[in-house]
């Protein structure tokens, strides 16, 4: 894990500044999609794909309306920012979402080459980032994203504490 607020280019591709304000405005981006989730009856998690500043897949959980185990909000965000791209590579783009990822999307996110991710709330339980398997740490994962945590993190938390509340 890393400290904010660096964006670099160790994947090849030019790096900027990124300040504070820009980190939590994606952070803010994806939160939204994790509150549009819950407001459907989904867990509250988003995320959100961005390539040089600009927002280019974005989803939110949806294995209940979709009937579907793989619809996790990172899974729907890498699905939409390849199919913006037309490729399956999402090479020097980042993501941003609102929990840390579990080893599915972990997978996922190292399968699609995403140079930087960035999460909200650390998930001891159901994570695979810092908690879990630590898929990024696997000998066997031949790419290994630039991991940030915390922006957004109280936020997000609640949210997901908020949703299971009214659950129990």
């Amino acid at each position: 894990m890393r400290e904010y607020c660096w964006q670099g280019n160790s994947d090849g591709v030019r790096g900027a500044l990124m300040t504070l304000d820009h980190a939590r405005k994606f952070a803010a981006q994806a939160l939204d999609l994790a509150r549009l989730a819950a407001s459907l009856g989904e867990v509250p998690v988003g995320a959100i794909v961005v390539r040089q500043g600009r927002v280019i897949g974005e989803g939110h959980n949806q294995p209940r309306a979709l009937h579907d185990p793989t619809a996790h909000a990172e899974i729907m965000a890498i699905r939409a920012a390849c199919a913006a791209l037309g490729d399956d590579r999402l090479t020097g783009c980042e993501m941003w979402v609102t929990l840390e990822p579990c080893a599915m999307c972990a997978g996922a996110i190292a399968h699609a080459r995403i140079a930087r991710l960035h999460y909200a709330a650390s998930d001891p339980k159901g994570g695979a980032v810092e908690h879990g398997p630590r898929l990024f740490q696997q000998p066997t994962v031949l790419h290994k994203p630039e991991v940030y945590a915390g922006v957004g993190e109280a936020e997000a938390a609640g949210l997901l504490k908020d949703f299971f509340l009214t659950r129990r």
